[in-house]
């Protein structure tokens, strides 16, 4: 517990048995409940993450995508009554270092979603982020603020932290069950008034260390400009989507 709230770490894996016992080693002790949800990985991530002792390992016995593993980390947190849930991935590239940081501006009643921005400061570029990658964060971060209305500084991070009301008030189920997933949850969020905090994370990018190729970024990227364009048009009344209900 941690100011009288239960805490969930929840991880979607996906072939992260080379980085997983590393990055559990670095959640802090006083995280409540663990769970892992691995997304039929291909190598023993179900029997590195038994080894380590994590309370709630679950399995998809077939591939359900990134937003498809989320769902099931995210219903499992809510039927465990996690009050603050984060969400870490378990290939490392994320410090788990942070989680204190991150919970204590929920548990305070500060705000209800903290994100972990590897853009604030200037470690990006330094830890490894492709330069590629980095221009593209920040011009659709900046057409996004645009037509969301928000000041973030980026909406792609991976490393997330929510109260249980805020995850409770989205229908988080119904969106992709691929990477556009997390852009449609914070649209959603922003959608029904949720301050969001952002802190400053390291950026870490390895061998083994998860990615998208290019092909698959442009088709993100394109997506996330559809999901701003939704909000708006949906802010204007001039579409009604189930998504923002």
């Amino acid at each position: 517990m941690y100011q009288n709230k239960k805490v969930i770490v929840v991880m979607p894996a996906f072939n992260a048995a080379l980085t997983l016992e590393k990055t559990v080693h670095e959640i802090p002790e006083w995280v409540d409940e663990v769970i892992l949800t691995d997304d039929a990985s291909t190598d023993n991530t179900i029997a590195v993450a038994q080894k380590l002792g994590i309370q709630h390992i679950l399995k998809h016995d077939q591939n359900k995508g990134y937003g498809g593993n989320q769902k099931t980390c995210y219903n499992k947190a809510l039927t465990l009554e996690g009050d603050i849930i984060i969400m870490l991935h378990p290939d490392y590239q994320y410090t788990p270092k942070l989680i204190p940081s991150m919970v204590n501006l929920i548990a305070q009643d500060l705000y209800p979603v903290v994100l972990g921005s590897r853009i604030l400061g200037k470690g990006a570029l330094r830890g490894g982020m492709p330069c590629y990658k980095y221009i593209a964060n920040r011009l659709l971060t900046f057409i996004q603020n645009l037509l969301i209305g928000q000041k973030l500084s980026e909406y792609h991070t991976g490393y997330r932290a929510f109260s249980k009301d805020a995850l409770k008030a989205i229908n988080f189920n119904d969106n992709s069950d691929d990477f556009i997933f997390d852009n449609q949850m914070l649209a959603q969020l922003v959608y029904k008034d949720f301050e969001i905090a952002e802190v400053t994370c390291p950026t870490k990018y390895f061998e083994e260390a998860s990615s998208i190729n290019f092909k698959r970024s442009a088709v993100y990227g394109l997506g996330c400009m559809l999901v701003s364009i939704k909000f708006r048009l949906n802010k204007w009344g001039i579409i009604k989507l189930a998504m923002f209900k």
